[in-house]
């Protein structure tokens, strides 16, 4: 029967950074991070705000979170958790090869997902000019023009990598304003390859491959057409909870609620990171919510 102390379900910062509290404090702990390991920091081309770690990529920093954890005696299982039922004393989980797992406690650190446009032809078009990830496919457009629709600190990071790489790079914002720190904010200004396209929002995508993007100004209602050859999405995120739902409280945006100990309403479950209700989603404030969640549930063992 596999049989552990702690369970832990996601492979990012959060994740791994709970492996490694969990493990180093003497618990049998299994983390099940799916097929591709290290969650939407492993996306990331550069992170220039992790303390202690100068421009680290954001997939060489979760690697060694990961390589931390193992030393420590973590085991990492590369399946994803399809089933849970947290009603025992026993947690029992399924994963999608059909195995059954059982912990006595469980931590949650699965992340979120990128949030779609609703275009209707968007979802045929992933793979063919729609991407949510300049680091993996920016290559594929070297000396095109692409577009990055977004305003916040994801947006503005992409438009900047994408900037190394293309021709010219159509930055697309629903608002006057960006909603990203300032020193990205002034980079993207300052650079000649990035034309901003302010107080729009994308409307519909031609061609399969993409070929143009329609745009519509929220101010004065004009239309245009912008060519380019791949548009790279960073509108946002939105939990990976759908299997938690009637299991553990969510908020109305299916957010995990937790406390300052990031305990659920759920007896022995525990959440951290990007999944959990909290007003900063970074790597930092990630790997602070995994190792607070492994403490407490160390402390919940003992109890």
């Amino acid at each position: 029967m596999n049989n552990y102390d702690i369970i832990i379900i996601g492979g990012g910062p959060a994740g791994f950074t709970a492996g490694i509290y969990a493990a180093r404090g003497g618990a049998k702990v299994a983390v099940f991070t799916g097929i591709q390991p290290g969650g939407q920091a492993a996306l990331t081309h550069k992170i220039e705000n992790f303390s202690g770690v100068k421009d680290a990529e954001g997939y060489l920093l979760v690697n060694t979170m990961m390589e931390q954890a193992i030393s420590f005696g973590a085991e990492v299982l590369y399946s994803a958790i399809e089933e849970v039922d947290f009603s025992g004393e026993k947690k029992r989980l399924v994963s999608d090869d059909g195995e059954t797992y059982y912990a006595k406690a469980v931590i949650i650190a699965t992340g979120a997902k990128n949030k779609l446009l609703e275009l209707e032809n968007e979802k045929d078009l992933i793979g063919n000019g729609i991407s949510f990830c300049a680091t993996c496919d920016g290559g594929f457009f070297k000396n095109k023009a692409v577009a990055v629709n977004g305003g916040g600190d994801t947006a503005l990071t992409e438009a900047l990598y994408l900037s190394n790489i293309c021709s010219e790079v159509y930055l697309i914002h629903r608002r006057k304003g960006f909603r990203a720190a300032q020193i990205l904010i002034d980079r993207v200004r300052s650079n000649p390859k990035i034309k901003l396209v302010l107080d729009s929002v994308v409307t519909s995508l031609q061609g399969k491959p993409l070929e143009s993007i329609g745009i519509t100004n929220k101010e004065n209602g004009e239309k245009k057409d912008i060519y380019v050859s791949a548009l790279f999405v960073a509108i946002g995120y939105l939990p990976n909870t759908e299997i938690f739902k009637s299991k553990i409280n969510l908020n109305e945006r299916d957010y995990i609620t937790t406390n300052s100990k990031m305990e659920t309403s759920q007896e022995g479950v525990f959440a951290a990171g990007d999944v959990r209700d909290t007003p900063m989603r970074q790597v930092i404030t990630a790997c602070a919510d995994g190792a607070i969640a492994a403490n407490s549930a160390l402390e919940y063992l003992m109890s």
